[in-house]
């Protein structure tokens, strides 16, 4: 859809993403109207300041059907459920319902490389920025990462690429968002309460490709079924990367190594770098096969893997307690990402999981959990589904707090064991977010640590 200056458009949800969406279209000459659930008294007064001043129309406590009229266009935010009430009524009035992706489509006037998966967005959106800017790329880093993908619109800096890290959520209303470089990391059952069934969330994914073309670029997670076989656009170019000996990035030995047609092999050893994890060593060959095919050179490559820091909450050491390891992987909030942080560990693990279900099928974890876990801890709501689940294959226990969880968890632990938290499940039903979880979990082991040791 074509943006005309003058036209209406209703943004639904006041979060960090609406907002940023209620300055571009301000910008393009957009008459704007905002909806919000929460009472007015639950926004920030700064925000309602530049909401006044810039004289767009605020409803809050609900979406009312009379709120629409006048509207061109509606844009939901990326974490609004698409079966509001408001959202089918504008479908049926006509009127387009658009996602931030889709607004911006053809903006854009650098290369665009996207990032989605259910597991290692972050990571690996992060460390393709680190990599293109110790190769003096000037990447924008935004989308689900933190900073709205439309404040590249808003910045007036000299970026020479754009890296967006982009969700399910947002991939639903891509339109006709055409990535130059398209990276597709994994595919495990994710945000079912919100998509339905596996094959929905799977085609909100694979969106990513959906508008690309001739000469555009796809990287695939080639040890993933599910990424491995996307059809990709004619003409468009797909590069693997995986432990398979036909990925143009491979995992060898805990160092990557890039075969790519016309150019010499070249290897990066992770030996001495923050990405030596199981996990991370496929999160790294992702970033450096795109950074490759982005032209960035070996040296820069390497400085930037040297100076990587990943994101906090994923397989984080917390610390040790008489042998025995904490380790912190609050983000592993679906079962892949459980599967995957267990699959990686090589000692006995004392597992503490659980929290808010996302209509996860747990019985697909027996494998992995019959072969790493020695004994699960488990908290939350989703506790009972996960010991009905799990409980025929490995002793377990219930806690009722993330202190309880990980004095239980250290009661059961011997030397040499690992006592990891990977929730496989959300966070909000005893916690803000997965950050908050992951360092209520750093604090519970530091307190045991101090009680331990009187230090």
């Amino acid at each position: 859809m074509q943006l005309k200056s003058g036209m209406q458009a209703l943004v639904i949800g006041l979060g960090a993403a609406g907002l940023s969406t209620v300055r571009y279209l301000l910008s393009r000459g957009i008459r704007v109207a905002i909806s919000d659930r929460c009472n007015i008294d639950q926004i920030d007064p700064e925000t309602l300041k530049f909401l006044h001043e810039a004289q767009v129309r605020l409803e809050t406590g609900g979406h009312s059907a009379a709120f629409l009229a006048g509207a061109d266009v509606v844009i939901p935010g990326p974490g609004v459920p698409l079966n509001l009430p408001i959202l089918k009524l504008a479908r049926e009035q006509g009127i387009p319902v658009l996602g931030e992706l889709a607004l911006a489509a053809d903006q854009y006037q650098v290369p665009v490389i996207a990032v989605t998966g259910s597991n290692g967005k972050t990571t690996v959106t992060s460390l393709i920025g680190a990599l293109l800017q110790a190769a003096g790329k000037a990447p924008f880093v935004g989308g689900n990462i933190g900073t709205p993908l439309l404040d590249y619109f808003a910045d007036s800096s000299p970026y020479a690429t754009v890296v967006l890290e982009l969700s399910s959520f947002q991939l639903d209303l891509a339109g006709d968002f055409r990535p130059d470089f398209g990276l597709l990391l994994n595919i495990s059952p994710d945000h079912l309460d919100r998509h339905g069934s596996v094959g929905a969330y799977t085609a909100a994914k694979m969106n990513i490709f959906r508008s690309q073309v001739a000469g555009d670029i796809a990287i695939l997670g080639g040890d993933d079924a599910v990424a491995d076989a996307a059809v990709l656009n004619s003409g468009v170019s797909g590069f693997r990367f995986g432990r398979n000996p036909d990925c143009a990035a491979q995992i060898v030995n805990g160092s990557v190594v890039v075969r790519l047609t016309g150019s010499e092999e070249v290897t990066y050893d992770l030996g001495g770098t923050k990405l030596h994890s199981s996990v991370n060593q496929l999160n790294a060959a992702a970033a450096i096969l795109a950074a490759t095919i982005c032209g960035c050179s070996r040296e820069a490559i390497v400085a930037g893997l040297a100076s990587f820091e990943p994101p906090p909450h994923r397989m984080a050491e917390v610390g040790e307690i008489a042998g025995v390891r904490f380790v912190n992987d609050s983000k592993a909030t679906n079962i892949g990402a459980l599967q995957a942080a267990l699959s990686g560990c090589t000692a006995p693990v004392i597992l503490i999981a659980g929290g808010r279900d996302k209509g996860s099928d747990y019985t697909l974890l027996r494998d992995v959990v019959r072969e790493k876990v020695k004994h699960l801890v488990l908290v939350g709501e989703a506790a009972g589904l996960m010991q009905a689940a799990l409980g025929p294959v490995v002793g377990n226990e219930m806690a009722t707090t993330m202190e309880d969880a990980v004095n239980k968890a250290m009661a059961t632990a011997v030397a040499g064991d690992l006592v990891l938290l990977a929730p496989g499940c959300a966070s909000y039903d005893m916690f803000s977010g997965y950050e908050e979880r992951g360092r209520i979990f750093t604090e519970c082991v530091q307190r045991l640590f101090e009680h331990r040791t009187g230090k």
